[in-house]
């Protein structure tokens, strides 16, 4: 069932959103070679903290998962897309860095990732990183009321393919409002017109995640998901409400 929001529960979840943001940018910003990814871990933590808000993703049992998420975001690297669990890994030279986050404030949930580049990445990493970005805001300008989740899953895999690029398989953009996850299932992929209607007072998390190689995924026994012919992936996301003005992205990192 999908849940709209009103007027000042969009205000609360932008709010959240900021929180959010500014968790990412920092992220962003301190992420180098010679880092763990537990560090950033634990920065994240610290900052939602301070702002009087909770890490969304932590203790977070997804339906399906054995166990609570441990952690308050997911750092993934290089061919591992998304779900990657903070660790003593040392950050290196090269690496592409997922780094996806959720905040609760106030009882709302906010949603986003961003891909980094650690040190000198190949030009494939550049031009995937550049892709799924531009993919978010082709996604992003169809979050219109009247449109549909088609219409987003249309524009996210037209950049995608233009620029040479695969859709991770099976892996969604949500709902999202009091629970981190919410009807509608937004797809990376689909037809346009087809899918729920768009609506004023929906919230959604769009969110692509683009391969370097086949789209195949696998699933690691850390209950990740990563390619499954070891090639690259980069994956963006924006919380986003869908208003009679139109998109009003909700995570902007400021």
């Amino acid at each position: 069932m999908i849940i709209l929001k009103t007027q000042d529960e969009v205000e609360i979840m932008a709010e959240s959103g900021k929180i959010l943001g500014h968790i990412l940018k920092t992220l962003q910003s301190v992420a180098k070679i010679g880092m763990t990814t537990k560090e950033l871990d634990n920065i994240a933590y610290r900052m939602a903290k301070e702002a009087n808000s909770v890490p969304a993703f932590l203790n977070y049992r997804p339906s399906g998962a054995s166990k609570g998420y441990p952690a308050s975001i997911c750092a993934s690297i290089n061919d591992v897309i998304v779900h990657g669990l903070p660790s003593n890994y040392v950050l290196k030279d090269g690496d592409l860095l997922k780094i996806d986050s959720g905040v609760k404030y106030k009882g709302y949930c906010s949603d986003s990732a961003i891909t980094v580049a650690i040190g000198n990445v190949s030009e494939t990493a550049k031009r995937i990183m550049r892709a799924t970005e531009l993919a978010l805001m082709a996604g992003i300008s169809q979050a219109i009321p009247g449109n549909t989740v088609g219409d987003i899953g249309f524009a996210v895999e037209s950049v995608a393919h233009k620029n040479g690029f695969s859709i991770a398989d099976g892996l969604t953009g949500h709902g999202i409002g009091r629970n981190l996850h919410e009807d509608p299932y937004v797809l990376n992929f689909g037809k346009k017109g087809k899918g729920e209607l768009l609506r004023e007072g929906m919230v959604i998390a769009i969110e692509p995640m683009l391969t370097a190689g086949r789209g195949e995924i696998i699933q690691t026994k850390e209950e990740s998901y990563a390619t499954a012919d070891g090639s690259l992936s980069a994956h963006f996301e924006h919380t986003v409400a869908i208003t009679k003005n139109g998109p009003r992205i909700l995570t902007l990192r400021e």
